[in-house]
């Protein structure tokens, strides 16, 4: 039986992470240009950098609060594909996974 309380807490502590990261990542992008094009190159690299992780954040977001939605909805820890349980191990590694392992395999 999988214990929905113990995923909830785990899902809702990852998405206060990604508040925080993306907060960081915003006011990172924020920061004024310096007027150095050696360091402007660097700036414009790093800003890609945070680009990047500011979009698999948001993108995480999205699927934890789908994952939310699921035991809201009674559907959690249950593969979308063969409706078989999706193993607590996996849960804790993604607790957002909509799918089983062999089902992910199966790919």
């Amino acid at each position: 039986m999988t214990d929905l309380n113990h995923y909830k807490k785990l899902i809702t502590d990852r998405l206060t992470e990604l508040d925080e990261r993306m907060h960081v990542v915003d006011h990172e992008l924020s920061e004024p240009v310096s007027p150095d094009m050696n360091d402007q190159a660097i700036d414009i690299e790093d800003d890609q950098v945070l680009e990047g992780l500011g979009n698999a954040a948001q993108q995480e977001r999205v699927l934890l609060g789908q994952a939310l939605a699921r035991i809201e909805d009674g559907t959690y820890g249950e593969c979308q594909k063969c409706g078989n349980p999706i193993s607590d191990a996996r849960l804790n590694a993604v607790p957002y996974a909509p799918l089983c392992k062999e089902c992910v395999q199966a790919r």
